[in-house]
C-alpha cells in the first residue's frame, strides 16, 4: 500500500504523479476506470485532490471523462510510446550539445559527484532523484529555459519505478552516465549527442519490454 501524501497546496500535482506513473507503467491500463474513492484511500487523501489531478490528466490525454462513469484510462499504443522518447531524445540531445560549450568545469565537477553519488545508491527515492538531478544539472548549463522545460514536461512521462528497480538498468546508467560526462569534459558535442540519445533510447526499450510483460497492448494495437 502506498504511503499517505502529505497536506500540501501542490497535493493535486502529486496525485497526477501517481497516476500519470501507474498509467505509464501498465499498472493502470487502457480501457481501465479510475475510482476515487480507491485511489483517495491508497494515497491518503480524499477525493477532492483525486478529482482535480484527474481533470488535469484529462487536458494531457492520459484519461478520459465518460459522462455518468466517470474517468477511464485514454488508449496508448506502442507508437505513442516510441513518439514519447523519440521527443525526449531529440530535445536531450541538443540541450546536452550547447551545454558542451557552456558548461563550467565546477558545474561539471558537480555533475561527475552526482553520478558518483547515483552509482552507491539504494533505494528508488535515491536513485530517482539522483538520476533527475543529473540531467537538470546538464540542462540547465545548456542556457537554454524553454527547451529545458519542454522536455522536463516529456519526461513527466517516464516512470521512473520501472527503471529504478531494474538492476540492470542501475549497471548500465552508471555506463551511460559515464560516456555522457567523459564527452562534456571533451567538448565533444556530437559525443554528448550520441551518448543521451542511446540512453534515453534505453530506457525507451526497458519500458517497452516491462509493458509488453504486462500485457499493455490490447489485440490491434499498434
Amino acid at each position: 500500500m502506498a504511503r499517505p501524501l502529505s497536506s500540501r497546496p501542490q497535493l493535486s500535482d502529486e496525485v497526477a504523479a501517481h497516476l500519470r506513473e501507474a498509467i505509464m507503467s501498465g499498472a493502470l491500463q487502457p480501457g481501465q476506470f479510475v475510482r476515487l474513492d480507491s485511489v483517495a484511500a491508497e494515497l491518503g487523501v480524499s477525493v477532492t485532490p483525486v478529482r482535480e489531478a484527474l481533470l488535469a490528466l484529462r487536458g494531457e490525454d492520459m484519461v478520459e471523462l465518460e459522462p455518468r462513469r466517470g474517468f477511464v484510462v485514454s488508449p496508448l499504443s506502442r507508437r505513442d510510446v516510441e513518439d514519447m522518447f523519440q521527443l525526449q531524445a531529440d530535445l536531450a540531445a541538443r540541450l546536452v550539445a550547447r551545454a558542451t560549450e557552456l558548461i563550467n568545469d565546477q558545474l561539471l565537477d558537480h555533475v561527475e559527484r552526482v553520478a558518483a553519488e547515483l552509482a552507491a545508491a539504494e533505494g528508488h527515492q535515491e536513485l530517482s532523484a539522483l538520476e533527475y538531478e543529473f540531467h537538470r544539472l546538464i540542462n540547465k548549463a545548456a542556457g537554454s529555459r524553454k527547451l529545458a522545460r519542454f522536455l522536463d514536461m516529456a519526461s513527466r512521462y517516464t516512470p521512473a519505478r520501472v527503471y529504478t528497480g531494474d538492476p540492470q538498468w542501475r549497471v548500465q546508467v552508471v555506463d551511460d552516465h559515464a560516456a555522457i560526462v567523459a564527452a562534456l569534459r571533451a567538448r565533444d558535442a556530437d559525443a554528448a549527442r550520441e551518448a543521451v540519445f542511446r540512453h534515453v533510447k534505453d530506457g525507451e526499450r526497458r519500458l517497452l519490454r516491462h509493458l509488453d510483460g504486462v500485457g499493455m497492448w490490447s489485440a490491434g494495437t499498434p
